[in-house]
């Protein structure tokens, strides 16, 4: 199992910012996978999940109405659209899954236990 983050980067507050995930070794078909993040001094968070299954999403209520998550399934791939982007949203943004359920609520509220490495978030003012 592998989860290749790419997509981080520098952006204005206010900016966009698209990541992405490549899966590879499992199907997205029932998995849930999402995004984490890690922002200097605060504990570890989940930003969005969603249900390879249903596509359901779940979204941390920071992010709510600025991000969006999605799946290209044909790609095995999944997307996070973050738009309006705050200072506050800096940080190392890591894409899990977990490949034993498919609750995108679940994921985003427990620690996955599929990794893939950071891609750093930096938001100036």
């Amino acid at each position: 199992v592998q989860l290749q983050a790419s997509g981080g980067g520098l952006v204005q507050a206010g900016g966009s910012l698209r990541l992405s995930c490549q899966a590879s070794g499992f199907t997205l078909n029932r998995p849930a996978i999402g995004w984490f993040r890690q922002a200097p001094g605060k504990e570890r968070e989940g930003v969005s999940c969603v249900s390879s299954l249903n596509e359901i999403t779940d979204y941390s209520d920071s992010v709510k109405g600025r991000f969006t998550i999605s799946i290209d399934k044909a790609k095995n791939t999944v997307y996070l659209q973050m738009n309006n982007l705050r200072v506050e949203d800096t940080g190392l943004y890591y894409c899990a899954a977990d490949l034993n359920h498919s609750s995108s609520y679940a994921l985003c509220h427990s620690s996955p236990s599929n990794w893939g490495q950071g891609t750093l978030v930096t938001v100036s003012s």
